[in-house]
């Protein structure tokens, strides 16, 4: 059973704007702790994003002002708004909802560190 399905991703040219989409089931959506991982080709998962239940969100140094994380409590669907796009912004990005505790930004999470992870959609940034 997929609890996780992102969307959203492609191509797009330094600069540009995309907007990635996480359906999520509803148990997955009522997790403490949901977010956005990027995982650029032979490396690990990066995290880029975390939303708490009541909302509270932090962000990696590396997208903060240019990414945003929200979700829609009514669809079950986790956002990532991504602009001013760079070439490091290229990757696969994965979506993740757990009971993690605390749902922090400097704590190293992987799909080792357990909840539900989706399969992840693909960005390319080009110049």
């Amino acid at each position: 059973q997929v609890s996780l399905a992102e969307s959203g991703g492609g191509s797009v040219q330094a600069g540009g704007s995309l907007r990635l989409s996480c359906v999520t089931s509803t148990y997955a959506y009522s997790r403490y702790c949901m977010g956005w991982f990027r995982q650029a080709p032979g490396k690990g998962h990066e995290v880029i994003a975390l939303i708490r239940r009541d909302g509270f969100t932090n962000y990696a140094d590396s997208v903060k002002g240019r990414f945003t994380v929200s979700k829609d409590a009514v669809k079950n669907i986790l956002y990532l708004q991504m602009s001013s796009l760079k070439l490091e912004d290229t990757g696969m990005y994965v979506c993740a909802a757990a009971d993690w505790i605390p749902c922090d930004i400097h704590v190293h999470r992987s799909p080792t560190s357990g909840g539900d992870w989706g399969q992840g959609t693909p960005v390319t940034v080009s110049s």
